[in-house]
């Protein structure tokens, strides 16, 4: 099974292209599969006998997962990632399975999204002055970084994948490739634009039209982690809850929008949601915010 698990990811990364983790992700759920599978039915997993599992399999597959407390999203994700190899082994290689449509993904509860308070937001520019004290080129680059996920919506991967030609020139928008390879176009404001271009100033290298804007301290592009590393310094400094994420800035912008009276199709392309309905979270968000304040000012509301 081997060769035919790598052919797939390959076709993920080269045809689809996929990122390196997303098809990381592919290749775990269906391992974790064929390692059931091998046990299920005690045999080592060939293509032939992989067209044979059946509808009792699938589901004892996904009992066992919810033995190992493994969560609903993790599943079905897991789930999504088997149906997408059986459809290739159909597609290449005239493999068909029919049970595999019969399964139904375990329902998976939509959390609402939480939002950083933004007097919060404005609060983490002095505290990363404080944090980066003795580097003030690593202070104007986590500011930077901050304005862009919370000014612009950008996803982490989206923001670190910018170079300096995308920003050079005060561009009045950015060309961003979200999830899917889905190109949107994000509007720039004038104070996410000073923030970058103070911090292309003071840096020490990385400055070629190609180079990754974003830097690390030893001159490599900055990586996820080492965002998530930068809010969770300011997370603690400021003592902010621990909902407070590199996501969570994005998750503010989009908040602020609504109540701001942008409609929901301008926020989901703002956003690159592929589904108008991810969008709608933020609707539950705003109402939620709505109904607090309602409770604690409104001279109608049940003391």
């Amino acid at each position: 099974m081997n060769e035919y698990v790598a052919e797939f990811i390959e076709y993920l990364t080269q045809t689809k292209n996929y990122s390196v983790h997303t098809a990381t992700a592919y290749e775990t759920d269906i391992r974790d599969f064929i390692k059931f599978y091998n046990n299920y039915i005690g045999a080592d997993v060939g293509i032939s006998n992989i067209a044979k599992a059946d509808a009792i399999c699938f589901r004892a597959w996904m009992a066992d997962r919810a033995r190992r407390n493994l969560s609903h999203k993790s599943t079905a994700r897991a789930l999504s990632s088997l149906r997408g190899f059986y459809k290739f082994l159909a597609n290449r290689h005239n493999i068909e399975n029919d049970a595999i449509g019969l399964i139904s993904s375990p329902k998976v509860p939509r959390k609402l999204s939480k939002a950083i308070d933004v007097t919060d937001v404005e609060h983490m520019h002095d505290a990363i002055s404080a944090i980066d004290e003795s580097e003030p080129w690593i202070a104007a680059r986590d500011w930077a970084l901050v304005m862009l996920l919370f000014g612009c919506g950008l996803r982490i991967s989206e923001a670190l994948g910018l170079t300096n030609s995308d920003v050079r020139g005060r561009p009045d928008s950015l060309r961003i490739l979200g999830k899917g390879s889905k190109e949107r176009i994000v509007p720039m404001l004038p104070a996410v634009l000073d923030a970058i271009e103070k911090y292309m100033r003071i840096r020490p290298f990385g400055n070629a039209a190609n180079d990754a804007l974003f830097r690390s301290v030893r001159g490599l592009p900055m990586s996820p982690r080492m965002a998530e590393k930068v809010v969770e310094k300011l997370r603690h400094y400021l003592q902010l809850p621990d909902y407070v994420t590199p996501h969570a800035l994005r998750h503010t912008f989009a908040t602020a929008m609504l109540a701001g009276g942008a409609d929901l199709r301008s926020l989901q392309e703002l956003l690159g949601h592929s589904s108008l309905s991810t969008t709608q979270l933020y609707t539950k968000v705003n109402m939620s915010e709505i109904m607090n304040v309602y409770e604690h000012a409104h001279p109608l509301a049940d003391k």
